[in-house]
């Protein structure tokens, strides 16, 4: 009975060939939908708070999430502005984020919402206006 398991053995490690194990790349962290107040307060710093609190998109001269360049205008569905063209809206973004740090680590796509949809959030911290 061993030597049969011995021998299954070898013939499973020798179907999934020398290694093949050893090769295996781990598999890329899923996106996730975030909606939010999305904060551009001046040039090259973002922030996104949701519910679960503030992810950190972008600083200037630091961490720039990739997909940061592609983000549709902000302004279009109710951008407010506190400082010339800089502020802060409302939007749906799909991102991955790396949680002990609070860094959205990529963008893949956004979507600006109307601003009342995040005033409307109870799970969302107020706005000062």
């Amino acid at each position: 009975m061993r030597i049969w398991r011995t021998a299954l053995l070898t013939l499973a490690i020798g179907a999934i060939g020398p290694g093949q194990l050893a090769d295996a790349k781990p598999t890329a962290p899923r996106s996730e939908k975030r909606c939010g107040w999305i904060d551009n307060p001046t040039p090259a710093n973002w922030w996104l708070t949701d519910a679960a609190g503030q992810w950190t998109i972008g600083l200037q001269g630091g961490h720039q999430a990739p997909g940061l360049n592609s983000l549709p205008d902000m302004r279009t569905k109710g951008w407010v502005e506190t400082n010339g063209s800089y502020g802060y809206g409302c939007a749906c973004m799909q991102v991955t984020t790396d949680e002990p740090t609070g860094r959205v680590t990529r963008i893949y796509s956004a979507t600006p919402l109307p601003i009342k949809r995040c005033i409307a959030d109870r799970k969302l911290p107020p706005r000062d206006r």
